[in-house]
């Protein structure tokens, strides 16, 4: 952050933000559920506030011409709150990794080694569109110790600030520094590069959303950043699969939730069961509403398949599309998901055991499947509860970061009076 901006109203909240992350690392467990159960509380009471004020973005959006399925994102109902306060209690109810022992042991010299976790201090958190990560992120946040600094996009800036201003109440009242969930000032990009370049201020950055949002972010940053990356995913149908498996993963994969980061992008199958697996998919797909964009087998199997080029290949559809090709073997398809996969999450169907492992080992992604959706790389579906994001990156943090995740380490060394030689 440079010496102008020192000043700004963003490095004045960054500041805030680490006097009270400073003040809630050392609390209790029991403070800090006090606090979530205090916010689960208060969303409920406070619906009426909070619709009205998604309301206006909502109206906003429309008159804007924003497209239905992000103004559905947008939309805060009576029943979504409550559902967000259901989540918020959920997270009281995982175990704490705050104090944690990573490892410990006695020396050779007598001095005790324990490695423990600890909050990471002030996170920031930059986001599109789903006023639901404010109270998420703030929920998990406050539950691993840390402050948070909320970035949303202008979209829902009347959402995010009254939910904010209720999860802040909530936190004073439990005897928390309100300070420790905090709206990040402007809706400009101004107040996003100043988060970014809070070096010193901020201890990490987390941006969830589309690729030129993570771009942007890791690019632009001086601040750590734990990168959440877009989901082009892949399903392999192997020459040994069960085509009935493979049809129902590949159409759960590709249709259950299109708009999600680990739904199948691309279908690859292998050339020995393509005659018998095409036409079998292509109905199954046509029937939950997808488009196929395929090679030149694909659109021998079928008039309604759309050619693919490049670009399909590495597109994150976010939509009922699907890539498709057809490949000579489980080395071909590996070859064609390292070159144009974005490291999230890989599935292979067979029956053949040394195809699977070889498919685990030879593809480098955050998850691998075998014989299962690729809408299982999930937080909650792993059974962590909860996340804050999907890392497809390799340092710190890959896959579902759950609170862990939010977690650094430090050591701490009791000795009896010890002295170094």
């Amino acid at each position: 952050m440079t010496s102008a901006t020192q000043n700004s109203p963003v490095a004045q909240t960054a500041l805030r933000a680490r006097e009270a992350a400073a003040l809630l690392a050392p609390q209790p467990r029991t403070a800090r559920d006090g606090a979530l159960l205090a916010i689960a509380d208060a969303l409920v009471a406070r619906t009426p506030e909070i619709t009205a004020a998604n309301a206006e973005d909502i109206a906003r959006a429309r008159a804007a011409g924003t497209d239905d399925s992000i103004v559905d994102r947008l939309t805060l109902t009576e029943e979504r709150v409550a559902a967000i306060a259901a989540d918020v209690r959920r997270v009281v109810g995982l175990p704490d990794p705050v104090g944690e022992v990573v490892r410990g042991s006695t020396l050779a010299n007598g001095l005790e080694l324990r490695q423990i976790r600890v909050p990471f201090g002030v996170v920031g958190i930059i986001y599109e569109a789903r006023p639901n990560v404010t109270v998420d992120a703030a929920a998990l946040c406050l539950k691993s110790g840390n402050a948070v600094l909320l970035r949303g996009s202008s979209s829902a800036y009347a959402s995010n600030a009254a939910l904010v201003a209720v999860v802040r109440d909530a936190v004073a009242s439990a005897g928390l520094p309100a300070d420790a969930v905090q709206l990040v000032p402007g809706e400009g990009r101004e107040s996003v590069h100043e988060l970014m370049t809070a070096r010193g201020l901020v201890d990490v950055l987390i941006p969830r959303g589309g690729a030129s949002l993570i771009k942007t972010v890791v690019e632009g940053s001086t601040v750590p950043v734990i990168e959440t990356g877009t989901g082009n995913c892949h399903v392999y149908v192997d020459e040994a699969a069960d085509l009935d498996m493979a049809v129902e993963i590949l159409v759960n994969s590709k249709a259950h939730r299109p708009s999600v980061c680990n739904a199948a992008e691309t279908v690859l199958v292998h050339r020995a069961v393509a005659a018998e697996f095409l036409p079998r998919a292509l109905s199954a797909l046509a029937d939950a509403g997808v488009t196929v964009h395929g090679d030149e087998e694909w659109q021998q199997a079928s008039g309604s398949v759309v050619p693919a080029g490049e670009d399909d290949w590495a597109t994150e559809y976010l939509s009922f599309d699907l890539a498709a090709a057809v490949v000579p073997d489980l080395d071909a398809a590996v070859a064609h998901i390292r070159r144009w996969s974005s490291g999230h999450t890989e599935a292979i169907v067979t029956r053949d055991t040394a195809a699977a492992r070889r498919f685990v080992a030879l593809v480098d992604s955050t998850a691998v499947m075998v014989n299962a959706s690729t809408r299982f790389t999930d937080g909650g579906e792993f059974g962590f509860g909860a996340e804050i994001g999907i890392s497809t990156q390799k340092l710190h943090a890959r896959g579902p970061m759950g609170l862990p995740e939010l977690t650094s380490t430090k050591y701490v060394v009791t000795g009896d009076g010890h002295v170094r030689p």
